[in-house]
């Protein structure tokens, strides 16, 4: 079995950062885009959700998955929320997760057989005080992914998994 390539997108930390050592562990090539430089020796994109294009150029040619981990999670009641609070939220939740996955879709569809995979919240289904930004956001990625996984079938499958709190330095 050839060695696959995965771009994870926030890997540097958090959950991206315990799913790149697993892949990175069962032999598979790992590429993270984040922030900080991650403790785990892999090709490493300096890229910031908010501020940066996405640099598709530095991608390989062919992807297996690409894997968005960044998220937010800030907690308030709804009446304290500003405009640009929610629009930071859906930058980072959404609007990254979408110019990430325009960028790399040729990468995607060069592999033959690609995956996709976005984390949203339990938040959007379970209606949670004080989430209502975080659940807007990641409502409309769970509303992407939907509908990506009905134009990109079969060349490339898209999942979205909605985790409770998890113990990562975001939670904390």
């Amino acid at each position: 079995m050839s060695q696959k390539k995965y771009l994870v997108i926030g890997g540097s930390s958090g959950i991206g950062l315990a799913l790149s050592k697993l892949l990175v562990q069962n032999g598979n090539e790992v590429i993270i885009a984040s922030r900080r430089t991650p403790e785990i020796p892999v090709t490493h994109i300096p890229f910031d959700v908010i501020t940066d294009e996405f640099p598709a150029g530095l991608l390989p040619e062919s992807l297996d998955g690409l894997v968005y981990c960044p998220g937010t999670i800030t907690l308030k009641p709804f009446q304290r929320f500003t405009d640009q609070e929610f629009l930071n939220d859906f930058t980072i939740n959404t609007l990254g997760a979408i110019r990430a996955i325009r960028s790399a879709l040729p990468n995607l569809k060069k592999a033959g057989k690609a995956s996709i995979v976005l984390f949203s919240t339990v938040a959007v289904a379970q209606g949670m005080a004080f989430h209502t930004s975080v659940a807007v956001s990641k409502g409309a990625l769970e509303g992407l992914t939907r509908s990506l996984a009905a134009e990109l079938a079969p060349i490339i499958r898209v999942n979205c998994i909605a985790p409770s709190l998890t113990d990562t330095p975001l939670a904390a």
